[in-house]
């Protein structure tokens, strides 16, 4: 059993290389231009559909409310594995990615990743800075963003959630964008956050929930919509993972670290 699911992780990382050195060519001439970011993000879907369809990965994505082909969005989902970074590439609109500014020093692709998606360096408020203009001016050229609100793969307990930090609310607030939160249900079960690199084959499930409008919410009332987006998601989590063994009452105690991590910021 350990050694079918050896060869099936590595068929999979074949997988995701070889889509990636194939459509290279394509993603490196439309990176060329800024003219031509719209189209180049559109790739990773392309790319992301094809991964999944070829590792014979079936991922049940739900919509509580029809994306429009003409608005932009700001995508919040959780994070637990590096698996939802492919995930969120299956989103039927095209987005940049805000992420972590090591994701540039890895050799090729991280020079596609500079030039299609955002990069910050959460140390440095420069670069938030930077990342914030970045963001709007991105968002002026018709692309949603995702923004992983936890940062990063903080948490040592999933499905529990690490506390968000506020650069997609204050993202959302600057633009009067539209938030999606985004619950990505079983990728920790999927690719464990364990460094064994190993698949767990099984049918994933994402949820796209109702748009938040941040209109209604200021830089003063900031934390009740962080607060607002992480209670969503954590109620749906809690809902799909509640057989799943070890299962936290996430709810409350997820909820009440939120708003004491937030107020501490």
């Amino acid at each position: 059993m350990m050694l079918i699911k050896r060869l099936y992780s590595i068929y999979c990382l074949a997988v995701f290389g070889g889509l990636f050195l194939l459509l290279l060519p394509a993603f490196l001439f439309l990176a060329q231009k800024r003219a031509w970011r719209r189209s180049a993000v559109w790739l990773n879907h392309y790319w992301a559909w094809g991964f999944f369809r070829l590792c014979f990965i079936s991922v049940d994505l739900e919509f509580k409310e029809k994306l429009s082909p003409k608005q932009q969005y700001i995508f919040c989902p959780n994070h637990f594995s590096f698996l939802d970074i492919a995930t969120m590439g299956l989103t039927p609109v095209p987005f940049a990615f805000v992420g972590k500014n090591s994701m540039a020093k890895i050799p090729v692709f991280g020079y596609m990743y500079r030039k299609l998606h955002i990069l910050v360096d959460r140390d440095n408020m420069r670069s938030k800075y930077e990342m914030l203009h970045r963001s709007i001016e991105t968002l002026n050229q018709g692309i949603s963003l995702t923004i992983f609100p936890e940062g990063g793969i903080g948490t040592q307990t999933p499905p529990e959630m690490s506390p968000f930090k506020p650069g997609a609310f204050k993202a959302a607030l600057e633009n009067n964008t539209p938030i999606i939160p985004v619950t990505i249900a079983h990728n920790w079960l999927f690719l464990p956050d364990d460094n064994k690199n190993l698949l767990n084959h099984r049918r994933l499930k994402i949820i796209y929930h109702e748009s938040i409008d941040p209109s209604t919410y200021s830089i003063e009332t900031i934390n009740e919509l962080s607060n607002r987006v992480f209670n969503i998601i954590v109620e749906e989590l809690k809902r799909w993972n509640a057989d799943e063994g070890n299962q936290k009452d996430l709810t409350e105690d997820s909820a009440l670290s939120q708003i004491g991590s937030q107020g501490g910021r």
